[in-house]
């Protein structure tokens, strides 16, 4: 029972952080839409100074981008929130039972990883090379946190219980 609640818990954190900051970009739509313009637009991208591919400055393309993030990250918190519940109904249930349950949580960690190292490390870091700017050096170190924890919770959660 010990690990089932772990797992739980586990399920819960992903929720909780994913929603938390996807409410935090929503309280804060018009700052997100900044930073996104600022890093799609590659300003102050001077020490690889050319790249392979354009910059982005359409604010229309930017809005999408913005609601590409946030919704991901609606989508992880509620799939997270949505799978701990169903843990917790399946706590006691048989092995097959539980294992069955976590499958909504699985997808949401999952989703996590996509946002935050697919979208801001390879998209934002590789593409748009945010690492050059503070802004954007700070976007992507907290994206890696975000991503490492959210990739922790789906490899602990994808474990067989034992």
């Amino acid at each position: 029972m010990g690990i089932r609640l772990l797992k739980i818990a586990m399920a819960k954190i992903v929720a909780g952080l994913a929603l938390f900051y996807a409410l935090q970009n929503m309280m804060n739509l018009d700052a997100a839409y900044g930073a996104f313009t600022y890093v799609m637009s590659m300003t102050d991208v001077s020490v690889y100074g050319n790249s392979f591919g354009p910059a982005i400055t359409s604010p229309t393309l930017v809005w999408l981008a913005v609601i590409l993030i946030v919704g991901a990250e609606f989508l992880a918190g509620i799939l997270a929130a949505h799978g701990a519940w169903d843990m917790w109904k399946a706590r006691k249930g048989s092995d097959a039972e539980f294992a069955a349950s976590k499958t909504r949580a699985i997808l949401g960690a999952g989703v996590g990883v996509v946002v935050w190292f697919g979208f801001f490390g390879v998209v934002g870091g590789a593409y748009f090379q945010m690492w050059q700017t503070e802004l954007g050096s700070s976007s992507l170190s907290g994206a890696f946190q975000y991503a490492v924890t959210c990739a922790v919770a789906l490899i602990y959660l994808s474990m067989k219980d034992e």
